[in-house]
């Protein structure tokens, strides 16, 4: 496989492989892999902090926690709905103005969350984006910024982590930043999530809790599915992918940041305490767009022509069996009256066997193959966060004189389809697209 990486300056990965030696270094001189040095980055979701008692509920399970000697970092979102209803409250064109009044939401359930820590009998000290001391630095891409990895992460070796060897508990605003310029700055979706997840790689934290509504993740949408079950583990790509088709647990922005080796559980924040069971994710994912030659020898396509294919599942079940025992499959699209599979030409029983699977059936006229095509992958996170990315690839292939003979989308990816004798001007075409988008 020949593969093509752009990685941007500012993107977390870049940052991240660059602060590793700082990071290291740091450890080391903190001592955080000493004995006896459990550390937790907690989180707590707005429904987690709705009224007095679940407010009083978090900060009880964490000093439980606490008091078994482990060190903790608190992260907390806005108490309930309120940042919806900031977000009605204003109407204004400039976000760094909307920024200021959104951030209220976290700056005001830091102060609440660490009074409520106090009460439990526990040293708590709270991070506000005016303090000098505030860890997380962003750009200004204001209601959407990104932080800058290896700043916060010096940031917080340097500022939060003297307050864990001493016994304090930091409690820090989620979502919300300081831009290089002084302003108060917003991560946008998922950006508690984002804020647990930087914090965790500067203490080198054992785990990350995300306290939420939820027991867990669960196998779909209880108000889709009543029955769906909780999962015990998943792994980010999985996560990205669900994230990608509509599920916005965790954005998919937030798990950008996440620690390969750091894990991260979800629990309810119903449970009694922090080691209650939920959902674990491990992983991570990488924040590059490839363009990879998915093949290294010809493809082809082959349609299923009719009329109401796709009112009888037995031929699909059945097609999906031919290819299964014959070939491997690289693609397929459906409609009402036909599907398009694509799959390596190399095999010298596929297509008999497909031709006598499906033509059984009254449904289906005939098939149709196209051979020797190229077959090109583009995939990373952020393809879907770029608007007309496809018509670009389209319109420059065009423009030279290059058929697209299918292009297909799926989470994170585009798969693009192109004549054998084209691939390498289009990987280059594609390639330019990436670079001038990203």
């Amino acid at each position: 496989m020949i593969t093509f990486t752009v990685t941007g300056s500012n993107s977390p990965l870049s940052q991240q492989t660059n602060s590793s030696s700082t990071l290291q270094t740091l450890v080391g001189q903190s001592g955080l892999n000493s004995a006896n040095s459990k550390r937790l980055v907690v989180k707590f979701g707005g429904s987690s902090l709705a009224d007095r008692k679940r407010i009083e509920h978090a900060a009880h399970m964490i000093s439980k926690e606490s008091r078994k000697g482990t060190k903790l970092v608190v992260v907390v979102s806005a108490m309930g709905k309120m940042t919806d209803q900031l977000i009605s409250l204003v109407n204004h064109s400039d976000k760094s103005d909307l920024d200021d009044v959104l951030a209220m939401g976290e700056r005001t359930s830091i102060r609440i969350f660490a009074a409520a820590l106090k009460a439990e009998g526990l040293d708590a000290r709270y991070f506000d984006p005016s303090d000098a001391e505030w860890p997380i630095i962003t750009d200004d891409e204001f209601s959407d910024a990104n932080p800058m990895v290896e700043l916060c992460v010096q940031n917080v070796q340097k500022h939060v982590l003297p307050l864990l060897d001493s016994g304090t508990i930091p409690v820090i605003a989620g979502f919300i930043g300081r831009s290089t310029k002084g302003r108060v700055s917003t991560i946008g979706r998922g950006g508690s999530d984002t804020t647990a997840f930087i914090i965790a790689k500067g203490i080198a934290a054992n785990e990350v809790i995300l306290v939420t509504d939820a027991d867990g993740i669960l196998s779909a949408d209880p108000k889709i599915i009543p029955n769906a079950k909780k999962l015990e583990k998943i792994d980010v790509k999985t996560l990205i992918g669900l994230a990608d088709s509509g599920t916005k647990f965790i954005h998919r922005k937030a798990l950008r940041y996440k620690d390969a080796d750091i894990p991260v559980r979800v629990i309810g924040h119903h449970k009694d305490d922090l080691d209650a069971d939920g959902t674990v994710i491990s992983g991570s994912i990488s924040n590059e767009i490839e363009v990879t030659f998915a093949s290294n020898s010809p493809t082809m396509s082959v349609t299923v022509a009719g009329r109401g294919i796709s009112e009888n599942p037995a031929i699909i079940s059945e097609l999906s069996q031919a290819i299964k025992e014959n070939s491997m499959l690289n693609g397929l699209s459906a409609d009402f009256d036909s599907i398009i599979f694509y799959a390596p030409q190399d095999s010298d029983t596929l297509l008999d066997k497909v031709h006598s699977a499906v033509t059984k059936h009254s449904e289906v006229v005939a098939i149709a193959v196209q051979r020797d095509l190229a077959f090109l992958r583009i995939k990373g996170v952020g393809l879907e966060d770029t608007p007309g990315i496809i018509g670009r690839i389209s319109m420059l292939l065009r423009e030279n004189r290059i058929n697209i003979f299918g292009i297909l989308t799926l989470a994170s990816g585009i798969l693009v389809f192109i004549s054998w004798g084209d691939k390498e001007k289009a990987m280059n075409l594609m390639k330019q697209v990436i670079t001038e988008s990203f």
